[in-house]
């Protein structure tokens, strides 16, 4: 059955790779399966079609016959868990690669997006210079937790996963900040997962759908 995954028509960062569909695109490009895109626009992504598949009206979905999914975290570890390449298969290591998937949502992406937030909406309150320290320290606090806990390693626990991925991508978003850099080990973490084939392959297709030029790979 062929996989069909919804995208932004015009992605708001311009192809930078941080909308979630990219995280979902390098899912399946790990695994190994092809897929097809359907590129919605902010209007339609409101109407009642869209909204028949994420009743929030967001991007991605998944559909692969009468099964439709949403929400990137439901989405990879379905992708995961039917095909090889994202998690391992001792049962115990399994276990650990899912709790770092929903660490990388529940525990790490909350405070960046909030940092998000305070910079590009609301860095014209009159609050804002007072309330950007505090999340900023947020970040970093979180940052410093997993700092510690990657050490030396390559990746969070054993060989790249599904966790990895998740969490990657999750970084990935304060890049721009330059608040990383802050952290060698992590900057390089997320410097290793760019460089793997898989998310190349991935960032390459979703540029191409907003700068119009046929991916390089």
């Amino acid at each position: 059955m062929t996989i069909t995954i919804t995208a932004f028509e015009r992605s708001p960062d311009g192809g930078r790779g941080l909308a979630r569909d990219t995280r979902v695109r390098w899912a399946l490009e790990e695994a190994g399966q092809p897929y097809e895109v359907r590129l919605v626009s902010f209007r339609a992504m409101k109407e009642p079609a869209h909204l028949a598949l994420h009743p929030f009206g967001q991007i991605p979905t998944y559909e692969e016959g009468d099964l439709a999914l949403f929400e990137t975290g439901s989405i990879v570890f379905h992708i995961a868990e039917r095909h090889a390449g994202l998690l391992p298969d001792d049962a115990d290591a399994r276990a650990r690669a899912i709790t770092w998937m929903f660490a990388a949502l529940n525990t790490v992406e909350p405070p960046i997006l909030e940092l998000a937030t305070a910079r590009v909406l609301e860095g014209d309150k009159p609050w804002s210079k007072e309330r950007l320290p505090l999340v900023e320290d947020r970040v970093r606090d979180r940052l410093k937790q997993l700092s510690a806990r990657l050490a030396g390693a390559d990746w969070l626990d054993g060989g790249f996963s599904a966790g990895d991925l998740m969490m990657v991508s999750v970084l990935l978003r304060l890049k721009p900040s330059g608040i990383l850099d802050g952290y060698p080990n992590l900057a390089a973490y997320v410097a290793r997962g760019e460089a793997r084939p898989a998310y190349k392959r991935a960032f390459d297709a979703q540029l191409a759908v907003n700068t119009g030029k046929p991916p390089t790979g």
